[in-house]
């Protein structure tokens, strides 16, 4: 599994992942509150893991490595 996920995009991904975790934990949000909830948790995980299946598929990689 090659890192995908470059630093940018890594910290705006775990501060996401924070923010809609605590909105759909301490939110009353209903139906909304799980859909954030995903998707904060989703966004937590990429961010922590470095590796984005989604990024994976579409060719993107925001490392700053060089290639050959």
């Amino acid at each position: 599994m090659k890192l995908n996920v470059g630093s940018i995009d890594r910290g705006i991904r775990v501060a996401l992942g924070i923010v809609l975790l605590a909105l759909a934990f301490f939110g009353n949000l209903g139906v909304w509150g799980i859909v954030a909830g995903v998707v904060g948790a989703v966004a937590l995980i990429t961010g922590l893991a470095r590796w984005c299946p989604a990024w994976a598929l579409l060719g993107i990689d925001t490392t700053s490595a060089k290639k050959p």
